[in-house]
């Protein structure tokens, strides 16, 4: 999201900056501040969904601690089952089941792998610092 967002403020509001702010050091200036304060405001709502995860995480409820767990392996089943077991089960014997995996599922199973992956490795940052 972030490369999006950099991309929008470094064409269409870089122009109507250069367009409305004749001064270019100023402009420059404006464009450099506008980019900070993405990068910043990302950073912001990437440290929230951090927190949110670890406070879901240390709960004393077994569901609020586990459900994005679940959700990841049920989506991973669909795609063992739709990519390994059913295209064996249609050569051995001539039928198997597909389940649809609609787009966003697709997309949260990718954003959750990412955050997984994203999760260890500043684990293993942390671990490496403190030492």
């Amino acid at each position: 999201m972030l490369s999006a967002v950099l991309s929008f403020l470094g064409g269409p509001v870089a122009s109507i900056i250069d367009k409305a702010v004749p001064d270019r050091e100023l402009a420059t200036r404006l464009k450099h501040e506008l980019q900070v304060a993405a990068i910043s405001q990302e950073s912001a709502l990437a440290k929230s969904a951090g927190e949110i995860v670890a406070a879901e995480a240390r709960s004393d409820h077994p569901l609020a601690a586990q459900w994005r767990p679940i959700l990841m392996l049920s989506i991973t089943a669909i795609l063992l089952n739709n990519y390994l077991i059913a295209p064996y089960a249609q050569a051995i014997f001539g039928a198997s089941v597909t389940l649809e995996l609609p787009e966003p599922l697709w997309t949260l199973l990718t954003v959750g792998v990412g955050g997984y992956v994203m999760g260890r490795s500043a684990e293993k940052a942390v671990r490496n610092w403190k030492s």
